[in-house]
């Protein structure tokens, strides 16, 4: 079983599509990471977001693996806090809208997920890597609560001012991408976590997917 979801930056899909994955024994995989790996070589190897065929190039021959335990690996390089850098977030969005490299990760997701139960998350699960999968999510929140929680993670050094600012701007690259553009898949539960709690978004997603594999359909 495929379960898929999207949403924009800082909505809680991680903390979902983590918790989820730990308690129906799936794979979890977060296209975003692969993302922020391609992003993460890109800077140790000073190549530029003008150099938009330099970095297609990178992205099709870096070798990247996805571990069972959700962790990102370039050749012999496990990425973790790496991942998660200023330097990583203020390119990532650039990179993640180039068409080409979008190829690319969805080719590694796909692999990945080959013959397996997982939940995969990303910005274009639902719509261009899994528009067939048996669950389907849309997860939002309004743009200052999920600045918040972006914030409280305390990975970088931004300000929440800026942190609502990198989210706006990272909202209008996803939403206008040229391929793989933010929004609600046909069929997607759309839900808001607004003012919920960790447990009461799992609560809700958990219990369509139990509708789901009894086999009740939509």
């Amino acid at each position: 079983m495929i379960v898929a979801m999207d949403g924009p930056a800082g909505c809680g899909k991680s903390t979902i599509a983590k918790l989820l994955s730990q308690r129906l024994g799936f794979l979890y995989i977060n296209s975003g990471n692969i993302y922020r790996a391609i992003a993460w070589a890109s800077i140790e190897q000073a190549i530029p977001l003008e150099s938009v065929d330099t970095l297609v190039a990178l992205a099709r021959a870096l070798s990247i693996a996805y571990e069972s335990d959700g962790s990102i690996c370039i050749g012999t390089k496990c990425l973790s806090a790496e991942l998660r850098s200023a330097a990583v977030d203020a390119i990532v969005a650039q990179v993640s809208a180039i068409p080409e490299i979008r190829v690319v990760v969805n080719r590694i997701v796909r692999n990945a997920a080959e013959n397996r139960d997982a939940v995969v998350e990303g910005r274009d699960m639902t719509t261009v890597v899994f528009p067939d999968a048996q669950a389907k999510f849309f997860i939002d929140a309004s743009v200052e609560e999920r600045a918040k929680r972006r914030f409280m993670q305390g990975s970088s050094s931004f300000s929440y001012e800026q942190t609502l600012e990198n989210i706006k701007l990272r909202d209008e690259i996803d939403r206008n991408k040229a391929v793989g553009a933010l929004k609600i898949a046909p069929g997607a539960v759309y839900l808001d976590t607004s003012g919920l709690t960790i447990e009461q978004v799992y609560e809700k997603v958990n219990s369509k997917i139990l509708h789901l594999r009894d086999g009740h359909g939509e």
